[in-house]
């Protein structure tokens, strides 16, 4: 790369920001400045800017900024009763979003990376069916709804400034410092607890941490990114069933699976109000990715198998 890439990447405390300036530091011909509402600490080569995406008032200054990767993002909404989780979603991911798009394309910046979800897409996929990136949206919770009205306000930008912008969906992303579901997963393994969940044939599409930064890298300069929306996977779907016995046996725990009928499993999670936990667990969703390899002649880097060893191997270190 003969001329220094200037690239401001938010969310930089968060999982997939801290794990994306890690790997650009490291590569010639990047100079990285990092935003986020929580300091990220002095890091020798990375510049850090606050940015706060709940207050407009603090956006980073972007004159010197190349490209932006928008990995910030609300998740999720902890008190449903007090807040219209729409509305919150929105102020985040969508007001804030756009805030920050907008001084970005007046800043001159001339890509703009954001990093969506495949909830746009939807929840779930139908048998021998998968999502890609030329579906009609068709989010079904707030938080897949505050992605796509992003996702249509950043597309009205780039085409009034002619800033390239560049989406992409990702699945369930795992790894070292993994937080939420797939860390309660690894906690739960470790136990030896019985899982009512020997009888899940679904398919889902995971993400793994490596293959999402080295699929943001090659965004940040592939001529044939800019407009784009791209949905990433491993490359090779699992089932619940599947996933548990391969993650019990890579952390050295046994795996106990009871056989509980999926329609069963759902039907009680149906009954105590947790009807969402039950599309993830018995639910497919899978991940076409044909158009991300071709477009961006790209293929994962990093196995499944080599994924969940590795993520296996960063937790054990943690105990």
């Amino acid at each position: 790369m003969p001329v220094k890439l200037n690239v401001l990447i938010t969310g930089a405390s968060g999982f997939i920001g801290q794990a994306l300036a890690a790997e650009l530091k490291n590569k010639e011909g990047y100079r990285i400045v990092t935003a986020s509402r929580k300091s990220t600490g002095s890091q020798e080569g990375i510049e850090h800017r606050k940015h706060d995406l709940l207050d407009l008032a603090v956006i980073p200054a972007l004159e010197d900024i190349d490209v932006v990767v928008h990995t910030a993002a609300r998740v999720h909404v902890m008190d449903d009763l007090a807040l219209d989780k729409l509305a919150a979603y929105r102020e985040a991911n969508v007001i804030g979003t756009v805030a920050l798009a907008n001084a970005a394309a007046n800043g001159g910046v001339k890509r703009f990376i954001f990093l969506s979800s495949i909830k746009v897409n939807g929840e779930e996929t139908a048998p021998g069916r998968a999502f890609n990136a030329f579906d009609i949206p068709d989010p079904k919770d707030e938080y897949g709804i505050s992605k796509l009205e992003a996702e249509v306000a950043l597309r009205d930008i780039e085409k009034r400034t002619g800033m390239q912008v560049v989406v992409i969906r990702p699945p369930l992303v795992y790894g070292p410092g993994v937080k939420a579901n797939f860390r309660e997963m690894m906690k739960w393994l470790t136990k030896g607890i019985p899982l009512p969940l020997g009888a899940i044939n679904n398919q889902r599409s995971l993400l793994a941490i490596a293959n999402l930064i080295d699929l943001l890298v090659v965004c940040c300069v592939h001529p044939n990114a800019g407009g784009e929306t791209f949905l990433a996977s491993d490359g090779r779907d699992i089932s619940t069933s599947e996933l548990l016995r391969n993650m019990g046996r890579l952390l050295g725990r046994q795996c106990i699976l009871v056989p509980v009928p999926a329609s069963l499993l759902t039907l009680t999670c149906v009954m105590i109000g947790k009807s969402a936990i039950a599309n993830r667990l018995c639910n497919s969703l899978r991940l076409d990715i044909d158009h991300t390899c071709i477009r961006l002649n790209w293929c994962p880097p990093v196995s499944l198998e080599e994924g969940l060893s590795i993520a296996a191997t960063a937790f054990k270190a943690e105990l």
